[in-house]
């Protein structure tokens, strides 16, 4: 078996803001700052630093996937301070040039997160921050507990992703990354996503499952992970009891930011 490379659903980025999923980033963007985002997507949280940043600002947004890039510069055609280029997260060229370089929900799919993080540090100027969201997979809950059959497609989930490198609880462990990079005054926030029962959007997030069974179900068929009849019974026992019996469902991530050192503060 070789390592993957995943390709993101788009439905799942589309829905998604800067204020409401990328809380922490938002905090610290002001009117005029330039922003790489690593891993943008379909430009939907881009789109949303472009607007805060303002004219004044720039930003770019970055994906190695040609497919996301060509629909985030389709929907984000009329931002003038807001471009979009193909390149992998391990590989950046660029060097001192943002004031703040971000990824959100992006070093969960990478190998080489070290590396990654090294390319992003490089792109930031000298006193400019570093932003990162991300997962904790193997923390996330749902009560009460799931069906004997989603618990098994998630365990084979976690599973195939452990089989590519990808880190199952990177959110935890970009604080120790972030100081192997160089950067100084970090800062773990708590960021989990908790969806309960009665909210207006429990059920789109709850969907989120359903979703990604079906993004990742031919990767784990190829890999060997498992067959079809169990992730469709998985499937459709999981849409049947979020539907009538899930009341809670918590995402285990964490916001990490970090500070590229200045010559004073090396």
């Amino acid at each position: 078996m070789g390592v993957q490379q995943h390709q993101s659903d788009a439905r799942i980025l589309d829905r998604r803001t800067l204020h409401k999923d990328h809380r922490c980033l938002a905090g610290v963007l002001a009117r005029g700052m330039s922003v790489l985002g690593v891993g943008c997507g379909t430009g939907a949280i881009t789109k949303g630093i472009a607007e805060a940043v303002g004219p004044t600002g720039t930003v770019v947004g970055v994906d190695r996937d040609q497919g996301l890039i060509a629909r985030a510069r389709a929907h984000c055609r009329l931002l003038p301070n807001l471009g979009f280029e193909e390149e992998d997260a391990t590989s950046l060229s660029f060097e001192r040039r943002f004031d703040v370089v971000t990824s959100a929900r992006t070093l969960q799919w990478i190998a080489d997160v070290a590396g990654a993080i090294s390319r992003m540090a490089r792109a930031t100027k000298f006193g400019g921050l570093i932003v990162v969201l991300d997962y904790n997979h193997s923390l996330n809950g749902w009560v009460p507990k799931p069906p004997a059959q989603f618990a098994a497609s998630y365990d084979v989930f976690l599973l195939w992703r452990r089989s590519n490198g990808w880190d199952n609880e990177i959110g935890n462990h970009l604080p120790e990354l972030f100081d192997e990079a160089g950067l100084i005054e970090i800062r773990s926030y708590t960021r989990d996503e908790t969806s309960a029962l009665g909210d207006h959007d429990f059920a789109e997030k709850t969907a989120l499952w359903t979703e990604v069974i079906d993004n990742v179900a031919s990767a784990l068929q190829k890999s060997g992970f498992c067959g079809a009849a169990l992730l469709d019974d998985a499937r459709n026992i999981y849409e049947d009891w979020r539907k009538k019996a899930l009341v809670k469902q918590t995402l285990s991530m964490k916001a990490v930011v970090g500070k590229v050192p200045t010559a004073n503060e090396v």
